[in-house]
Parts: C-alpha cells; sequence; structure tokens
C-alpha cells in the first residue's frame, strides 16, 4: 500500500515536472518567435505571440513588456481617433504590468512620467489625475524623469490648476525653479559634449562613427529640452512679471522677512525679471543678506552696487558671490554678469576669461560663445600683422558663433547668420589660394589664438 501510494506520488511530480518544462519550452518558443518579428518592427505579425507570452509567461522576459511598449506606440500612432483611447489605455496597463514583474528593472520615474503624458495626450481622466501621476514622477524619482515632453507637461498642468484655483501661484514659482534647474542640468550634460566633440572636429581631427552618432543624438536632446524650455517660460508669462511679484511679495513679506527660503526665492525671482529697481528689491537683499550671508546676497549686493555706479564695488562682490556659489548653473550666471561688465568697460581679454568661466559650469551658455565672438571681429583690425592675417581673426570670430548654435539650439538661427556674416569678412578662396604655404594663422594680441584656414 504504502509502495503503491508513494509510486503514485512520484509518477504525479515526474508529470507536473514535465509539464512545467514543457511551458517552459513553450514559453521561450513563443517569445523568440514574437521577439524576432518586433525586432524588425513586423508587429503585427509579433502581436498574437507577444501577448499570449506576456499572458501565460509573464515573468519570463523584460523584453515582452520592452517589445510591447514599441508595439502599442506604434499601433497608437497608426490608430483612428476612435481608436486611440483604448490602445492608449492597454499600453498604461502593460506599463503597470512591467513594474509588477520587474520592479528593479523598471524606473519610477520614467514609469510614471510616461503613464501621464499618455494620459494627458489621450485625454484620459482629468487634469488632476494626470498632474498626480505627473507629480508622482517628480517627486519619487525626478533623475528618471528622461523625456522633456513629460517635463513641460507636468509644469502645463500645474499652471492650469493654479487658474482653476486649486493650486497657489507660489507653487508655480517653486516648480519653475525645479524645472529650469532640471533643464539647465540635462542642456549643460549635453553641452558639454557637443562642446567637446566640436572643439575636436575643429582642431582637424576626424570624429568616429561613433562619436558622430554621439554629438547628432546631444544635438537632439540638446534641441528638444530648448524647446522645452521656452515652452515653459512662455506658460509661466506674465504670472512672474513685476506687476504680479512685486504686489505677491509685498503682501507677504512681513510675514516670510525671517523665512530664509522664502527670501531667496523671491529675490532670485525679482532679480531674474529685472524688478531690481523696486524698493522691496532692497529689503529682500537687506533682510536675506542679515539673515544669511551667502552667495546670492553677495551677488544682489553686486547688482545694487552697479546701480548706483560702483563698478569696482559691484565687481568685488560678484567675485565673492562666484567663489562661494556651489550651483554650477548659478556660478556660470555670476561670471557672466563680471564678463558682461568687464566687456562693457572694454577689458577684453578679461572679459573673455570670465565667459570661459561661465561656460565651463554651463556649457550650454551659447550667448558666451556670441560674446567672445563679438570681442574677436571687433579686434580684427588691431590683432593681425598683414592683411589676411587680420582678415583671418573672423574666421575664429566664426568658429566661436558656429559654437553658439550647436551647444543653445534656441541660438541656432542668430549664431548661423552671425557666423555667416563673420565668414564673408574672412579670407576669400582667392586669397586662400595666393597664400598656399599658410595652413594656420596665430592671431596675436589679447586674442592669442591660433586659427586653421580652410582647406580649398
Amino acid at each position: 500500500m504504502n509502495t503503491k501510494f508513494l509510486f503514485t506520488i512520484a509518477a504525479g511530480l515526474a508529470l507536473s515536472t514535465s509539464s512545467i518544462s514543457a511551458q517552459a519550452t513553450d514559453c521561450a518558443t513563443t517569445a523568440s518567435i514574437a521577439y524576432e518579428h518586433a525586432k524588425v518592427k513586423n508587429y503585427q505579425a509579433a502581436e498574437e505571440p507577444l501577448w499570449k507570452v506576456r499572458k501565460e509567461c509573464p515573468t519570463y522576459s523584460l523584453a515582452t513588456y520592452q517589445f510591447g511598449e514599441k508595439l502599442l506606440k506604434d499601433k497608437l500612432k497608426k490608430a483612428a481617433a476612435a481608436d486611440k483611447k483604448t490602445i492608449a489605455n492597454e499600453l498604461i496597463t502593460l506599463l503597470k504590468e512591467r513594474f509588477q514583474y520587474f520592479p528593479s528593472k523598471t524606473k519610477i520615474g520614467n514609469m510614471h512620467g510616461t503613464i501621464g503624458q499618455i494620459m494627458f495626450d489621450n485625454k484620459i481622466g482629468t487634469i488632476d489625475t494626470q498632474y498626480a501621476e505627473l507629480h508622482k514622477a517628480w517627486t519619487e524619482d525626478k533623475d528618471n524623469v528622461s523625456n522633456p515632453k513629460n517635463v513641460y507637461t507636468y509644469f502645463y498642468l500645474l499652471v492650469e490648476l493654479h487658474e482653476k484655483g486649486k493650486r497657489e501661484l507660489q507653487d508655480v514659482f517653486d516648480l519653475y525653479d525645479g524645472v529650469i534647474e532640471k533643464i539647465e542640468d540635462e542642456e549643460s550634460k549635453k553641452a558639454k559634449i557637443i562642446a567637446e566633440l566640436t572643439e575636436k572636429e575643429e582642431s582637424g581631427t576626424a570624429l568616429s562613427s561613433k562619436e558622430k552618432k554621439k554629438l547628432s543624438r546631444s544635438g537632439k536632446i540638446l534641441s528638444n529640452y530648448s524647446k522645452v524650455k521656452a515652452g515653459v517660460n512662455q506658460k509661466l508669462g506674465e504670472l512672474a512679471d513685476c506687476k504680479n511679484l512685486i504686489p505677491l511679495y509685498t503682501g507677504q513679506f512681513e510675514a516670510k522677512k525671517t523665512d530664509i527660503n522664502w527670501l531667496k526665492g523671491a529675490a532670485s525671482r525679482m532679480s531674474s525679471k529685472e524688478c531690481t529697481d523696486d524698493p522691496l528689491f532692497f529689503k529682500l537683499v537687506e533682510a536675506l543678506h542679515k539673515a544669511d550671508p551667502s552667495a546670492k546676497t553677495a551677488y544682489y549686493l553686486g547688482i545694487l552696487a552697479l546701480k548706483d555706479k560702483k563698478t569696482s564695488v559691484g565687481l568685488k562682490y560678484f567675485n565673492q558671490s562666484a567663489e562661494l556659489e556651489t550651483k554650477s548653473s548659478d556660478k556660470a550666471k555670476v561670471y557672466f554678469r563680471i564678463a558682461e561688465v568687464l566687456k562693457k568697460q572694454g577689458s577684453k581679454g578679461k572679459a573673455r576669461g570670465y565667459y570661459r568661466k561661465a561656460l565651463k559650469y554651463r556649457p550650454s551658455m551659447g550667448t558666451a560663445y556670441l560674446r567672445i565672438a563679438s570681442m574677436i571681429a571687433s579686434s580684427a583690425n588691431n590683432c593681425g600683422t598683414d592683411v589676411f592675417s587680420k582678415r583671418a581673426v573672423y574666421w575664429l570670430a566664426e568658429n566661436y558663433a558656429r559654437r553658439a548654435g550647436k551647444v543653445d539650439p534656441s541660438l541656432k538661427s542668430t549664431a548661423s547668420k552671425t557666423a555667416a556674416n563673420y565668414k564673408a569678412k574672412a579670407p576669400s578662396k582667392t586669397d586662400i589660394f595666393n597664400n598656399p604655404g599658410v595652413s594656420s594663422v596665430s592671431i596675436g594680441c589679447w586674442i592669442g589664438e591660433i586659427v586653421r584656414v580652410p582647406k580649398l
């Protein structure tokens, strides 16, 4: 009896193991078919086996959800308007399933950001629920909110909620600061790559195919963030104009004059919007400097000194601010401000040094390249030894102008026109032909750089 019983159990286990093994084999076979079709974007053929794997073997591979997402996005793009919402909801379900079965391989910020964007694009839910999804992405995993469009939509929805009376204006300002910081950080990362590869290319070194792809990809991402920044600023619009800021902060001042974070935000916003002529700005700076002397207070004191035409005092405060500042983008702004003052004074060499410092801390600051280009071009007659070398200065100015457009897509048109103007003033092909032994020109005076002669 016992022997028979044990035999029955063993047989059952064998059948169970055999069944599991068969299922695993079936999963692998079906998945292989689905993945091969999906790899070549034959989504119509991939759909049936892919959904079979998704249903029967949900933990088989992350690839099921990766290909599934691509399939549904393609389907959504091609679908008739009446079918889009259904497909969008299925895509949301798929993304949630991925998190359910592969949580360690799913980035929270990316997932909630994508879901929120899908909801917004396809009018699923309310503004509140769309915002809630993006808010979850931002507050729980901001570093992995990698799609520029998600960043814009998140800010857009908050402004909409404010206009409906559901959010305070201060909430809008707070998010604006965070969004701009995120955008500028991403811009700096990509602009640094572009600047390094562009400089390498300008030096005459050919880029590898991998570097060319990296340069192209970085340029596209940078362009997208540039558009998002413009959109965010446009959406903020008049909400952050002096006519709104001054009464808002005047009304809050007495209650918040010892709140360091509030003082920092208010002073920063009034400074960026050039509301510095109003007496409130002085009160904010005075209160902030008293409560928490810092890089910011030194910067604001510098602004006030310049308004009183105390340039040397202003520069002293700005330099103090730059030394104390720990945030790269803000340090860059201070160095740029110093450079602007020095440029206005005619100290071109010193100004260039500070523009370069600004670019070091914020590589996407294309305006700094344009300023350097302008100073170089204006020195053409003073920094060459003969007609050819004087006109060669414009090649260098052209190079700087073109860099501006590469690191800051919002300046692309201006940079292109400026570069073309400098190029027209540089030596012609005939001039180059008549100077066959000259492959580069060493430019003297404050410029002190070497520029390559273009090949005919």
